[in-house]
């Protein structure tokens, strides 16, 4: 049976960034009060892309996809499954994997969507190992990409401070030996209403409520709770320990989130990968994007260990745990 390992990376985000002043001055225009000094203080957050009209998670996902084609060595030829994590599709069907295989001309193997929010991209990646591992699958490309802009509610400075646009990708490759090393994935579907986008179309017309709704208190509670708990049960998988683990790269949501559990764990700040001040929470795209930034500006490297996780609405979370062979 073959193993898995992770061979490239590329990612995309749109436009420029807008700042949280830049935003602020925005939701004024609304009526909607908020500063730079209040994102940051609650969030960390510095920044985040927003996507124009023009632009779907397809378009982000195949740009992300396309660099991490390249940086594997890789053509369209060589990948026989695209899994795409998302929560913001282009339409309802057909999935926004089909549309991305189409934009870079993949003519082969399976293409589906995976929907488990911020999670999304711990799920597919895991998924995509699976395929590997049963000999269904050698090259697989594993995408987390999302809008979320068209999903907020931007007379609610609750929620529309929080997110951001973007797409990150990994290729998955058969391997001798092992890079994916283990993964959990939960969920307590009990937790469903604490964060969620309730609407749905039928007959045409919106149903119920269009827009994202958070309960932030409870999402943080069990946030922390659950990425302790996955942490320390994937590596009791593979026998490690957090001494072990060279970088956390937690699900991007909340600077107080990534700290919390990082003392939980252990693990020291300066081997937590974070990027939240810069992409504000991207859901699906958190993981990938945070892993490639890393990966370009050399922080990882051959040899070492990367503890990845996500958690989100469903309420689901999961973990995966790498050894780098590139």
């Amino acid at each position: 049976m073959p193993f898995s390992a992770i061979v490239g990376s590329g990612s995309a985000l749109p436009g420029d960034p807008v700042t949280n002043d830049q935003l602020a001055q925005q939701l004024a225009q609304k009526g909607v009060e908020t500063s730079d000094a209040w994102i940051r203080e609650r969030t960390g957050i510095c920044q985040r892309h927003i996507a124009p009209a023009e632009v779907s998670s397809s378009d982000l996902a195949a740009q992300a996809g396309a660099r991490a084609l390249e940086d594997a060595g890789l053509t369209a030829k060589d990948i026989d499954l695209v899994i795409v994590a998302t929560s913001t599709p282009d339409m309802i069907f057909p999935s926004t994997a089909c549309l991305v295989q189409k934009k870079l001309g993949i003519e082969q193997g399976a293409a589906f969507d995976l929907q488990a929010v911020c999670s999304g991209f711990v799920y597919a990646l895991s998924t995509a190992d699976l395929f590997i591992r049963m000999g269904k699958a050698r090259n697989a490309l594993v995408i987390g990409a999302e809008v979320f802009s068209r999903i907020l509610d931007w007379n609610d400075r609750g929620t529309c401070v929080l997110f951001g646009d973007g797409a990150g990708a990994m290729v998955l490759q058969a391997s001798e030996e092992p890079g994916i090393l283990g993964h959990v994935l939960q969920a307590r579907g009990e937790y469903e209403n604490i964060l969620r986008t309730a609407g749905t179309v039928s007959h045409g017309l919106a149903q119920g409520h269009p827009f994202l709704t958070m309960d932030g208190q409870a999402v943080f509670k069990l946030a922390v709770e659950v990425l302790e708990s996955s942490a320390r049960e994937v590596l009791s998988q593979a026998r490690l320990t957090t001494d072990q683990v060279d970088w956390l790269i937690p699900h991007q949501a909340n600077i107080r989130i990534l700290q919390f559990t990082a003392r939980r764990l252990g693990i020291p700040l300066d081997r937590v990968v974070v990027t939240v001040d810069q992409h504000g929470n991207t859901s699906a795209a958190s993981v990938p994007l945070a892993f490639d930034q890393a990966r370009r500006d050399g922080r990882l490297k051959a040899g070492q260990t990367v503890l990845m996780q996500g958690v989100g609405g469903g309420f689901t979370w999961g973990a995966v745990l790498a050894r780098l062979t590139r």
